[in-house]
């Protein structure tokens, strides 16, 4: 049996190779008929899954995508020709979480302002906006909620509609999926007519999809009325409107979710799929390839407060390290090798913290109790 996976899946062959043969290939440059052997496929967001990919292949048996989103898998296609598929749902919420943080406590520094004092609207519920709440009410940040799916599906659901919520926060994070067409879609959710009526001092991150927000009004409206902006997604990713990055306070690769935790629990939950789909019992565990951090264990004191949230966080990630390499290296390396070539990164979890009295909203952020 032939697995195919993406290049830059980790793990992939360690929690693979038990069942078949591991054969890696590029997800942005794969070319059709490439894949005509394969049982398995295993992809990322920069690969469309499609008839014009998938056509030569008449033996494939699962699609699995190790990301939360599946707006780059034809759906309908592989529904119609019997195929099973799945994403990879939460795998990498926590660190996209982390990533947002990052941004606001930078904001934080930029207004000189508490985050206490602002109202933040995270604009989709699901796995990461859910996180990004709990984080956030431990923070003591007033939240609201916009997620038009599960208001509807939900009747006791909190929400704003989005065009009501822009108009009473102070900060706006995007979370939706990709969603281009319908009574929900989410493609240019920030359009002309949106960026025209949201207040000059909502600021802006979107750590989901990069066509939520249409890039070139974007840019005309930084360019005349500039506003607080944070962007980890791009429209047309990888050939994205550089003359965007200036006018953000961040920018980054598409890389909010790519701690090492983030992505290797998309590999192990297809893992685990494809171990049911075979009729198999998984043999391997996050744990048994996830390295040792650097920073494994951390003292805290009685005194430690909710002010010293943003040293604590920073000591596992600072964002403006990343925003330092897009600048760097975007012109000459690329979007995707800033993507592939991303360096290691450990969400909160991987430090425990022992104390006399460790603080409950740490625990909420993600961090854990030394056992």
């Amino acid at each position: 049996m032939k697995i195919y996976v993406d290049d830059v899946m980790p793990y992939a062959t360690e929690f693979f190779r038990d069942l078949g043969e591991v054969v890696p290939f590029s997800g942005r440059k794969v070319e059709p008929g490439q894949l005509d052997d394969a049982d398995i496929l295993l992809v990322r967001s920069v690969t469309k899954v499609n008839s014009a990919l998938l056509a030569g292949n008449q033996r494939l048996k699962f699609v699995g995508t190790a990301t939360i989103g599946t707006d780059h898998l034809d759906t309908n296609y592989l529904k119609a020709r019997g195929i099973p598929f799945s994403n990879a749902p939460g795998c990498n919420a926590q660190s996209v979480v982390e990533y947002v943080l990052s941004c606001l406590f930078l904001l934080s520094e930029i207004r000189q302002q508490p985050m206490q004092s602002w109202t933040v609207g995270v604009v989709g519920v699901g796995q990461i906006g859910r996180r990004l709440v709990k984080a956030l009410t431990a923070l003591e940040v007033k939240v609201l909620q916009c997620d038009q799916p599960r208001a509807a599906a939900e009747p006791d659901f909190l929400h704003l509609p989005f065009a009501e919520l822009s108009q009473q926060v102070d900060v706006l994070c995007l979370h939706v999926p990709l969603v281009r067409d319908g009574e929900h879609a989410t493609y240019h959710l920030l359009n002309e007519t949106a960026l025209q009526a949201l207040p000059s001092h909502v600021a802006i991150i979107n750590a989901c999809r990069g066509e939520v927000i249409d890039n070139r009004v974007l840019l005309k409206h930084q360019q005349q009325m500039p506003r607080d902006l944070f962007l980890d997604t791009w429209e047309g990713e990888p050939a994205i409107l550089q003359e965007l990055v200036p006018h953000c306070h961040i920018a980054t690769a598409h890389i909010a979710g790519h701690s090492i935790e983030g992505k290797a629990r998309g590999t192990e939950m297809l893992y685990q799929m494809v171990c049911q789909l075979l009729g198999k019992t998984p043999q391997w565990q996050l744990a048994d390839f996830c390295p040792s951090p650097i920073m494994e264990n951390l003292q805290i004191s009685a005194d430690f407060r909710l002010s010293d949230v943003q040293n604590l966080c920073r000591m596992l990630y600072d964002v403006r390290r990343d925003d330092a390499l897009f600048r760097f290296y975007l012109a000459t390396r690329g979007f995707d090798w800033l993507r592939k070539t991303y360096p290691p990164r450990r969400e909160f979890a991987s430090l425990q913290l022992s104390g006399h009295a460790i603080p409950d909203f740490l625990v909420q952020l993600g961090f854990k109790r030394q056992q």
